[in-house]
């Protein structure tokens, strides 16, 4: 098979002109072509008046060693590789201890799922609740301003990803092909098939908890076993290596073999592996708000006459700004036709999100308005003093919305102009429970607010109305990544405690679904590698 990238079509093409556009690029009679298939499509807006299809196609040829011969300088033209998962290994049948991923998110999914089947039966932990239960919770805190602690947003089955757009795309470096392992077992799970080939795949919530179920079963299935509602409060040690995990019952289960998959948000497990001795450091991560837009000021901006085709959706944007005051300001999370969460998993704190339905027709688009900081801006040296900051800052959203999980908002127009917002204009926020006009320059430091104010008439200029003063900023966005990093080395575990390792995007190796489920499988892939080596010596 070749590979053959950068295939450029028109919008409206009819099928035909694919296959006959593959003959053309090769020189060769069409009927030299024996098959064909899409390996990913993207689109080309540059030109908005003239936006073009971009295929990746994978294509079987009669003597295709002629063929990569005449085309062996040309980086458009390769033979297509192997993308096949490979398990690395096999469970032994003396295996003693069962391995045990404590999360129940991408990244311990993917971990469970890949263990599972190599045959190593993995038990797997998660404080929270099945996700239809914990999707019940949720919709409490949106509907009724009620908190469920150990079931929200940020824990329980499927990790935070459940609510959110579904992204399915990463900028990680991936020689082995581990995404598509990924989408296939999404797939498998009832994901639709256009996932393989889209450039930018998503799936949306409410498809993610049927696949996250199907999943479960599939492991289930395999010889793995779920605990739900098992919180872990301390972790067993014995000269420098870990012997197993306390549960909130006071059960101490035995494991010599730990993945840590615990998301960005289980601050009071970083702190128990803190105080127990394990490796964390603090590391970068990004502060702001979410803003919202009309989904069709960003579709105008973005596809021009194009607008609301079919086959482009709804636009998304990505922006970045590097400020005269040293900041960058970025959009993360881009939710296109999307609405802004209650994301908090804490009592008393304001945090918001973005999610997405895989319909992607909200009224709103909404992203990440955020800017990055680093550990020289915490309020101390101590490790963990990134989250000292967060919940400072969550704390300060909670009340300035009215203390009742209301979150505070402000027109950018009034943003910019450095004045109280009293009431909300054109652009309805989408925030659940609901949104108070206010001041959002109190809740953060003097320096984000400087950047953010630098930034938006740029992004204005880039997007047209992205500064209109209509535009609406909630508050606040805290959980754009973990805060800190639990270290660990070559085969994957902590740098100081053997047998625990640290994964997915709480442990500071991922940001966002594919990513940590890439990470999650990666990890499976050193535990089992450790097991083994275990059982033979």
């Amino acid at each position: 098979m070749l590979r053959l990238s950068e295939l450029k079509l028109p919008l409206d093409h009819p099928p035909e002109a694919l296959p006959a556009a593959i003959a053309t690029r090769l020189g060769v009679p069409p009927s030299d072509v024996i098959s064909w298939s899409v390996w990913k499509r993207a689109h080309d807006a540059r030109r908005k008046s003239a936006i073009l299809k971009v295929y990746i196609v994978d294509v079987e040829v009669r003597d295709e060693a002629a063929l990569l011969a005449r085309f062996k300088d040309d980086v458009h033209v390769q033979p297509a590789p192997d993308v096949a998962y490979r398990p690395v290994a096999v469970a032994p049948k003396d295996q003693r201890l069962r391995p045990v991923v404590i999360g129940a998110g991408p990244c311990g999914l993917f971990a469970g799922l890949i263990l599972a089947e190599m045959g190593f039966k993995p038990i797997i932990l998660d404080r929270g609740k099945v996700v239809r239960e914990r999707t019940k919770d949720t919709w409490e805190l949106w509907r009724k301003s009620k908190l469920h602690p150990e079931s929200n947003v940020q824990f329980g089955e499927g990790g935070a990803g459940t609510f959110s757009d579904g992204k399915l795309y990463s900028q990680i470096k991936d020689p082995r092909f581990l995404a598509r392992k990924v989408l296939t077992e999404f797939v498998a799970a009832g994901a639709p098939e256009e996932i393989l080939t889209e450039a930018h795949p998503h799936i949306g919530t409410f498809r993610l908890v049927t696949m996250v179920e199907a999943m479960r079963e599939k492991i289930e299935a395999l010889g793995g076993e779920y605990r739900f509602e098992h919180r872990v409060v301390d972790i067993e040690l014995d000269k420098g290596a870990i012997r197993g995990v306390r549960l909130h019952t006071g059960e101490v289960l035995e494991a010599d073999h730990v993945v840590f998959a615990i998301g960005h948000s289980s601050r009071d497990t970083f702190q128990t592996l803190y105080e127990r001795g394990v490796h964390i450091e603090a590391k970068p991560f990004s502060i702001g708000f979410r803003i919202e837009h009309p989904q069709s000021w960003i579709d105008r901006a973005l596809f021009g006459p194009c607008a609301g085709h079919p086959d482009l959706g709804a636009a998304a944007y990505s922006l970045s700004h590097h400020c005269s005051n040293g900041r960058t300001v970025y959009s993360f999370c881009m939710c296109p036709g999307g609405t802004v969460v209650a994301a908090t998993s804490e009592p008393g704190r304001v945090v918001t999100n973005g999610m997405s339905q895989y319909s992607r027709n909200e009224r709103n688009a909404n992203s990440g308005f955020v800017v990055g900081i680093s550990p020289e801006d915490y309020p101390s040296d101590h490790p963990l003093a990134g989250i000292e900051l967060q919940r400072d800052l969550e704390t300060r959203a909670y009340t300035a919305g009215g203390g009742d999980y209301f979150a505070p908002g402000q027109l950018v127009g009034d943003f910019l102009a450095g004045r109280p917002s009293t009431a909300l204009g054109e652009v309805v926020p989408s925030y659940r429970p609901g949104v108070r006009p206010t001041d959002l320059a109190p809740l953060m430091p003097d320096y984000v607010i400087a950047a953010m104010r630098e930034a938006l008439p740029v992004f204005g200029r880039k997007i047209p109305r992205y500064d209109d003063a209509q535009a609406v900023l909630t508050g606040v966005e805290t959980r754009s990544s973990s805060p800190i990093r639990m270290t660990r080395g070559a085969d994957f575990q902590s740098l100081n405690v053997r047998g625990l390792f640290p994964a997915g995007e709480g442990a500071g190796y991922a940001g966002g679904i594919l990513s940590a489920a890439v990470d999650g499988i990666k990890v499976a892939e050193a535990v089992a590698r450790s097991m083994i080596g275990q059982t033979a010596t």
